[in-house]
C-alpha cells in the first residue's frame, strides 16, 4: 500500500495515514491552489462529499501536490488560501520529489496533474483514480458502492 509522504499536515492535529485510516472509504484530493479546475471543481467536491457523507464512514483528505511554481506555492500561501477558501479536512503537503519536479506521494500513486481524486474502499485498496473534473453523481454513486460493501 502507498502511503501519504508529507512534509507537514494542515487542519488536523497530528498526520494521518492511509493505514489508520483503514475501516472508513478515504477520498483523496490531489490539488495545487493555483490550480483553477481544482479551485472550480475538485476542492469543492471534496468539500461536498465532506458535508454529505458521515465522517465516521468516510475520510476526506486533501494533497497540495506541488509540480510547478513552487516558489509561489509556499506552505504560508496554503495556510492563507485554505482559511479563504473555508476548506476544513486534513491537508497534506506532498513532500518534494527527490530527483526532479513531482513531489513524493504524486510520484508514488502514478498521478498525472490535478486535480486528482482517488477513491481507496474500507480495505485501504485504491478502487478509482480520476483525472480531471469528473461529475459530482459519478462520484456519490462510487462512494455510496464503497460503503456499500462489507468491512473487510
Amino acid at each position: 500500500m502507498v502511503e501519504i509522504i508529507a512534509s507537514d499536515w494542515l487542519n488536523t492535529p497530528n498526520p494521518l495515514s492511509l493505514a489508520a485510516l483503514r475501516g472508513k472509504v478515504v477520498a483523496l484530493e490531489a490539488f495545487q491552489m493555483l490550480c483553477p479546475g481544482c479551485v472550480s471543481h475538485g476542492l469543492p467536491q471534496a468539500q461536498s462529499i465532506r458535508r454529505i457523507f458521515p465522517e465516521e464512514d468516510v475520510a476526506v483528505i486533501g494533497l497540495h501536490s506541488v509540480f510547478e511554481h513552487h516558489a509561489a506555492m509556499t506552505p504560508v500561501a496554503l495556510r492563507a488560501f485554505l482559511h479563504e477558501y473555508r476548506i476544513t479536512f486534513p491537508v497534506a503537503i506532498d513532500s518534494p520529489g527527490e530527483s526532479g519536479p513531482l513531489p513524493r506521494t504524486m510520484e508514488a500513486l502514478g498521478l498525472r496533474g490535478t486535480p486528482s481524486l482517488l477513491l481507496f474502499d474500507r480495505a485501504g485498496e485504491l478502487r478509482a483514480h480520476h483525472f480531471g473534473q469528473v461529475h459530482d453523481m459519478v462520484i456519490g454513486a462510487e462512494i455510496a458502492a464503497l460503503l456499500a460493501e462489507p468491512p473487510a
